[in-house]
């Protein structure tokens, strides 16, 4: 046995044999691809392709709006977008100077 083996059983030794097995349910790996449901995998590519849009919608608007109406730098906003979801629904909804509505 090597020397990691030891230190885990020796760690659990006290415990009970079911306590053990449920210590490792919670630590379980995670699935690979082929072993996902076919609706987790469409979860999984429809996210990833909102996702995607969102960085590239944020991306375009940065390039092509003038620096006047972003709060902030272009920069800053490059850099904020890349975090996943989070990045680009911030940057349109506190980046972008919205302008007054014209009644």
């Amino acid at each position: 046995m090597n020397m990691g083996k030891n230190m885990h059983r020796n760690r659990h030794h006290n415990l009970g044999s079911t306590l053990h097995q449920n210590i490792h349910k919670q630590h379980s790996r995670k699935k690979k691809w082929n072993e996902l449901s076919p609706m987790a995998r469409f979860g999984t590519v429809a996210a990833g392709i909102v996702q995607l849009s969102l960085l590239v919608a944020a991306q375009t608007d940065i390039t092509r709006r003038p620096s006047a109406q972003i709060r902030g730098s272009k920069a800053m906003w490059r850099l904020a977008t890349l975090v996943n979801f989070i990045g680009p629904a911030t940057y349109f909804t506190f980046g972008v100077k919205h302008r007054p509505v014209a009644k």
